[in-house]
């Protein structure tokens, strides 16, 4: 590429030719140029290929006139940035006011006056390049927070996997219990975005989170020993008691973290709700806190959901697995006792996609 094809380049717009013939001879010192004798040739060349960087356009032409080739520049996307400064005979007051109007940056009336003509193609060039720079910046800059936005989610993403799967290998019967329960979580809240009762909690993004922060549910099992959380058989009620102490060791753990960051962070606030209270009931009868009603938090009656139906069709040492039909007639007899009735109502809304998700998930 040589010095030449660096240079802008110009678009000329004028029917007469010996105005073209000026405009070149004073701009193709600093200048590439090209020239069109119409509208609708000025619009070809315009939006072609090689777009030109500013057009000086005449406005009284056969056909289309300046004021209308201005205006369909200034409609298409592809040539709205381009300046367009008009180069005419037209001198009043209303005809350059007009002309601004309709899209272009300057005007500039006949005869020419070299040194104008030099001067204003020159600041408007300058213009331009200006503005492409803080553009391109822009989408730049707008890129990178996009790329930095999904390498810090995907980070996000895999901490909770490693965190989630922490806990989950010190249970060794929990097999996909936490991949499955995450995705009954989110067709729950999806089913119920138009309720009102759920709409101001259940928004998109807020369902995102929910989704992202579900598989830390059963974190506190960490903090549970061995002999209790990997007992062959059912508690005892002094390992019961200690057990139930999940709820409250995984709200810590997460809090923890928190505090090391040194920010609130929105996931985890759900994470916390969903730790410390997915074994609450409806009817207040369950624990850590023994809420009841509205005071559990949304995502934990979520999940307390979406755990129960998962733990009632999945083997245990203890038990088998229960068919979908028998575990789904357990969770309606504990609608209003264990579960959020309306919760209930939208797992049997969807309950076929509950099969689908563990028979996605199933255990090996």
């Amino acid at each position: 590429m040589t010095n030449d094809d660096l240079r802008p380049l110009l678009l000329a717009v004028d029917d007469t030719p010996e105005n073209l013939a000026l405009i070149v001879e004073l701009l193709r010192a600093d200048y590439r140029l090209r020239v069109a004798t119409n509208g609708v040739d000025a619009l070809r060349l315009a939006a072609g290929p090689v777009r030109p960087d500013l057009i000086l356009l005449d406005v009284m032409m056969p056909g289309l006139s300046g004021f209308e080739v201005c205006e369909r520049l200034q409609a298409d996307p592809a040539t709205a940035g381009i300046p367009v400064i008009f180069l005419t005979a037209l001198s009043s007051v209303e005809d350059e006011r007009h002309g601004l109007q309709v899209g272009a940056v300057d005007y500039v009336t006949k005869p020419i006056s070299p040194p104008i003509l030099e001067a204003r193609v020159k600041s408007h060039l300058r213009l331009k390049a200006s503005a492409d720079y803080l553009r391109d910046k822009a989408v730049f800059l707008e890129s990178e927070v996009s790329r930095r936005t999904r390498e810090l989610s995907t980070i996000q993403d895999v901490t909770i996997q490693v965190m989630a799967s922490l806990a989950e290998t010190r249970d060794n019967e929990t097999g996909h219990h936490i991949r499955r329960t995450q995705h009954y979580v989110r067709v729950l809240a999806e089913s119920l975005v138009a309720h009102p009762r759920f709409s101001a909690a259940l928004t998109p993004e807020a369902i995102d989170l929910l989704f992202k922060s579900a598989p830390l549910h059963d974190i506190g099992k960490v903090g549970i020993p061995d002999h209790i959380l990997l007992k062959p058989g059912r508690l005892d009620a002094s390992e019961w008691e200690i057990m139930k102490t999940h709820a409250a060791v995984g709200r810590e753990a997460i809090e923890h973290a928190e505090q090391a960051l040194g920010i609130r962070v929105d996931f985890l606030r759900y994470a916390k709700e969903i730790a410390y209270g997915h074994h609450e009931k409806w009817d207040g009868t369950g624990y850590p806190q023994g809420l009841a009603g509205d005071a559990i938090p949304v995502s934990a009656r979520l999940m307390a959901l979406a755990d129960v139906y998962d733990a009632l069709i999945s083997k245990r040492v203890y038990k088998n697995a229960m068919p979908h039909a028998v575990a789904a007639g357990l969770i309606v007899e504990g609608r209003g006792s264990h579960f959020d009735p309306d919760v209930v109502d939208a797992f049997l809304l969807r309950q076929v996609e509950f099969e689908r998700i563990a028979a996605a998930y199933k255990d090996d």
